[in-house]
């Protein structure tokens, strides 16, 4: 961090905190500020939903605390990070919660380059210490791991329900009755369309469960969510009283160069264009290739290879949706799209391209049964249960399969030599 933007930091800090608790300020609770961090999104796949945690500092004890959820350790040798892959497939995610000191967490995230606000939240005395508590014993080895879910059980849903608490129930009774248009799948898109690879294999991967509308609590899953909608509750005292939840809001660090759009982009027309230029590829060298050796062994490359990775798509969703606990998986509708029969089609094609006609024939036979699940997976829209955001895959994978299946036949068995 540069001499300048400590000085800047450090002085938004002071800004933030309020003056020593004095003599006066004897009810328990008053000596505690409490606060909401939100870092925006960084770079790293495990950083595009950004993150937050809650500071508390005791101007009596001289400590500033912050709390957070959602810590994971990837490992460090080899074999470390293989197993953390391997439980991150079954879904055995036991992440924790973590404890380090307020201001050097805030000069952390900004030599990251993340932007940072802070929301003092205007609590009652009682329930600031409450809070203050509960966070110290969930802090206690015993009491710290938990069971991780992406869109349930992170570290932005895990402080709202502390936050719900300290209010009495008020923050969720408000925002279960606010309903919005978006849904886990919207969020997921324009948090990750930084990567194409990520963002495609996301896309491939999350079922129906992530396409249902959200209310402000479920979209409050997302650390950018939660401060904008904290910013909108007003809170009910038993004197029947009312305030806003947040005294105030501060921006301590404004420059971030991995900031997201707010409506996501449309990937349709680039999917659709590279199903495209893959269908005309395999259409045009399996018609050259009748009568050239060159264009053969490319379509046949080519068709095993696009065979090959569905199949292989294939098998990995349905074992999403049948082996393991990711619930955000089942009822995949791309099952149709990625067909463990493309990999029965990918062992088959070098024997149709190269070798004779009967195998020629079954392997024709096997791509129209695979160009038939993927039309099923249109033509089944006009159904209720299949109501999965994915025409923009379709859109890929539908070309794909239709130019496998007419540039096998346009090549057509091996001519004997």
């Amino acid at each position: 961090m540069s001499w300048l933007a400590s000085i800047v930091l450090a002085a938004g800090l002071a800004a933030s905190l309020p003056p020593q608790a004095g003599p006066a300020d004897s009810v328990p609770g008053s000596e505690l500020s409490v606060y909401l961090l939100t870092f925006d999104p960084g770079d790293l796949v495990w950083e595009r939903f950004g993150h937050n945690a809650i500071r508390i500092v005791d101007h009596r004890a001289g400590t500033d605390v912050a709390y957070d959820y959602g810590r994971f350790d990837f490992g460090r040798t080899w074999r470390e990070q293989v197993g953390f892959v391997a439980r991150f497939a079954r879904k055995d995610l036991r992440y924790s919660m973590g404890e380090a000191d307020g201001a050097r967490t805030l000069a952390a995230y900004q030599r990251l380059g993340r932007s940072i606000w802070s929301q003092e939240l205007d609590l009652d005395p009682d329930a600031k210490l409450a809070m203050y508590d509960f966070l110290r014993w969930n802090i206690r080895d015993e009491n710290r791991y938990y069971d991780y879910d992406y869109y349930l059980d992170n570290c932005s849903t895990r402080l709202r329900d502390v936050i719900d608490r300290a209010v009495g129930g008020q923050l969720k009774a408000w925002a279960d009755s606010l309903r919005t248009d978006q849904t886990y799948r919207y969020h997921t898109r324009r948090t990750t369309e930084n990567s194409v690879t990520t963002y495609t294999a996301l896309m491939f991967g999350l079922g129906q469960p992530v396409d249902q509308p959200l209310t402000a609590w479920g979209e409050m899953f997302l650390p950018i969510m939660m401060r904008p909608y904290l910013n909108q509750l007003v809170i009910h005292d038993a004197a029947g009283g009312s305030r806003p939840l947040v005294r105030e809001e501060l921006h301590l660090v404004t420059t971030s160069p991995y900031s997201i759009a707010a409506v996501p982009s449309s990937w349709r027309e680039g999917y659709l264009l590279a199903g495209l230029v893959g269908l005309t590829a395999l259409v045009g060298l399996g018609l050259i290739g009748r009568r050239r050796s060159w264009a053969r062994n490319g379509f046949g490359a080519l068709a095993t290879l696009w065979s090959y990775l569905a199949g292989v798509g294939g098998i990995l969703l349905a074992g999403l949706w049948a082996f393991t606990a990711h619930a955000v998986s089942y009822r995949n509708e791309n099952v149709l799209q990625l067909s463990l029969l493309s990999m029965a089609l990918a062992v088959m094609l070098p024997a149709a391209v190269w070798r004779n006609e009967a195998r020629h024939r079954a392997a024709l036979r096997l791509a129209a049964v695979v160009v038939l699940l993927s039309i099923a997976g249109v033509v089944l829209k006009i159904l209720p249960a299949f109501h999965q955001d994915n025409l923009d895959l379709i859109g890929l994978t539908l070309p794909l399969h239709l130019g496998l299946l007419a540039g096998l036949a346009a090549v057509g068995p091996r001519p004997a030599t």
